[in-house]
């Protein structure tokens, strides 16, 4: 029994001396690896210090404004075409929107010229509603058929003057050519010379516009 236990325990002395053993061996491993690693790491550090320096000496890396500048122009190009093609859109809506505003005073100008030719034709029949009613006796207006004139006559002015027509102030006003045509002089106690005396012809306007002047006398 002895023997045995003595056996046994050699056994177990071999085995922890083999994985000292195997331990030590491990470790003295790694360590010659990490030395190698260590040595690498440094060759290729040394060696791409080294092809900056030489790169930077023979001026093969271009430098890094350059690099920006190269982008950049790309960029520009892009810039310049967006810019292009704002400027054509911008100038093709104000030719459009002159077109508009020139095609609306046209359509303007066309309706005025129709509606001033409607007016100078409906102007004499005014005219002869106020002959007409002037003439009428003192005694006859309140007849049922001289009232229905005169308010036909209110109604066509009431009409005029709703579209833009409107009578030119004569009589007591300043001699103006724009606005009157003098036909004769006249002798006046009650306005100073130059001044409309008495109106023989109604004028009109339309809007801005002299349809018709007034046919004046004016003091002499």
């Amino acid at each position: 029994m002895a023997e045995k236990k003595e056996e046994m325990m050699e056994e177990v002395l071999e085995d922890l001396e083999k994985d000292a053993a195997k331990k030590q061996t491990e470790e003295v491993s790694e360590a010659e690896e990490t030395e190698t690693t260590e040595a690498e790491a440094s060759e290729s550090g040394e060696q791409a210090e080294d092809t900056e320096e030489s790169e930077a000496e023979d001026g093969q890396e271009a430098p890094a404004d350059e690099k920006k500048g190269f982008f950049k122009k790309k960029k520009d190009k892009k810039d310049e075409q967006i810019e292009e093609l704002n400027d054509k859109l911008k100038r093709q809506m104000a030719e459009f929107d002159n077109f508009r505003k020139r095609t609306e005073k046209e359509k303007t100008q066309m309706y005025d010229m129709g509606a001033k030719s409607i007016i100078e034709k409906i102007l004499p029949v005014i005219d002869n509603f106020e002959r007409g009613l002037a003439a009428v006796p003192e005694e006859q207006r309140e007849d049922a058929f001289v009232v229905g004139m005169d308010k036909i006559y209110k109604q066509m002015l009431t009409e005029l003057d709703a579209s833009g027509v409107k009578p030119i102030e004569a009589v007591g006003q300043e001699f103006d050519p724009n606005f009157h045509n003098a036909v004769m002089q006249v002798e006046s106690e009650e306005y100073d010379s130059g001044v409309v005396a008495q109106e023989l012809q109604k004028g009109y306007m339309y809007k801005d516009s002299v349809v018709r002047h007034s046919m004046v006398a004016v003091v002499s």
